[in-house]
């Protein structure tokens, strides 16, 4: 059997990983880097099997600076004929500047305190969010390739347009670093007048300012390429805390109670992945002779909140019709069936046994 091949653009933490997980899965991957001394060290380290660019890889994944990425998609498109994707954490910048079928853009929500190759970590993918950004280009064939390769490394896909991506990224991770990054700063100005206060830190504030230690230099591209989103989101944040304030300014306990309280539910309702088959039944849905019918089906699961365990896609031996099998949480099976029927989807249900 061919060995399945694959190229990773730019190696630090998330392109590192994703080498060794492909690896893991039975690829050879060639890597490159904008720094030689970088490519030198994955080669050694067998996080890679060859430096440079592999014209017959069947994927490339483009992992350098988000500001880098649409040069670097441009590259694996012209360099290859295999599918390209990216992982850069603001979406709509590159997926607007890329106009070819074989390209999705991608981002997954997987990271590390540790940075560069000394953190690569071939199950960082593992239980991790991959959110799958396909524009009106995008074809069906590289959406279930790319799907399929994901899948596989174990992350849970999603799939979301482009600038609602940049918007929900904007409040649950841009907002939150940059959050933690002013908590953090209030804190060291406390603690140089109060030498004990951040010897007082306790499992809270250690939570909450978890992300301020990444890798600062990543957050300026990405500041700067989701501006608008974040900008938003602050605004959002100062005037919950604004609100926040006034509360405990004039001691409202009822309302001080009641926000408390439905912070504490909303927390615990955040949905988790299904684990246990007998939760689980198979939903197979024909996909129709139309462009980003696969994806529609995914981005469909994502708005209502509909966990997919696994899936694949199936071809018929006579076959150009494909049939998208998932395998979703039960008690979803009526509200996703509805969905996909109310746009002209043909869905089957059964039980997993």
């Amino acid at each position: 059997m061919a060995t399945r091949r694959a190229n990773v653009l730019g190696l630090g933490l998330i392109g590192g990983s994703l080498a060794l997980a492909l690896k893991k899965n039975g690829f050879s991957v060639s890597g490159s880097d904008a720094n030689s001394e970088t490519e030198k060290l994955a080669l050694e380290r067998e996080i890679i099997s060859a430096i440079g660019i592999d014209a017959d890889a069947e994927i490339s994944f483009v992992a350098t600076p988000v500001t880098a990425i649409p040069a670097q998609v441009q590259l694996a498109l012209k360099k290859t004929k295999g599918i390209v994707s990216d992982v850069g954490g603001v979406k709509a910048s590159v997926v607007e500047s890329i106009s070819d079928p074989r390209f999705v853009g991608g981002h997954p929500m997987a990271g590390s305190e540790l940075a560069g190759l000394d953190g690569a970590d071939e199950s960082l993918f593992e239980g991790a969010v991959w959110v799958l950004t396909p524009s009106a280009v995008s074809s069906d064939e590289t959406f279930e390739k790319l799907a399929k390769i994901i899948g596989s490394l174990g992350a849970e896909i999603v799939v979301l347009d482009a600038q609602r991506h940049d918007r929900l990224v904007a409040v649950v991770s841009h907002l939150p670093h940059l959050t933690a990054a002013t908590l953090m700063g209030l804190a060291q100005v406390t603690a140089e007048e109060h030498v004990a206060v951040l010897r007082l830190a306790a499992g809270g504030f250690r939570d909450m300012t978890r992300v301020a230690s990444g890798q600062p230099q990543i957050w300026i591209d990405i500041c700067r390429e989701n501006r608008s989103a974040i900008l938003d989101a602050l605004d959002g944040m100062i005037a919950g805390l604004s609100e926040m304030r006034k509360i405990v300014d004039q001691q409202s306990d009822k309302e001080l109670l009641a926000r408390l309280s439905a912070a504490r539910n909303a927390r615990a309702n955040l949905p988790g992945r299904v684990h246990e088959l007998m939760d689980v039944c198979e939903v197979r849905v024909p996909i129709p002779d139309r462009s980003g019918a696969a994806a529609e089906i995914f981005t469909l699961a994502a708005d209502l909140g509909v966990n997919i365990a696994n899936f694949e896609v199936s071809h018929s031996v006579e076959g150009d019709r494909g049939i998208l099998v998932l395998i979703i949480d039960k008690a979803s099976a009526e509200m996703f069936r509805g969905g996909l029927m109310a746009r002209k989807f043909r869905p089957s249900i059964q039980t997993v046994a």
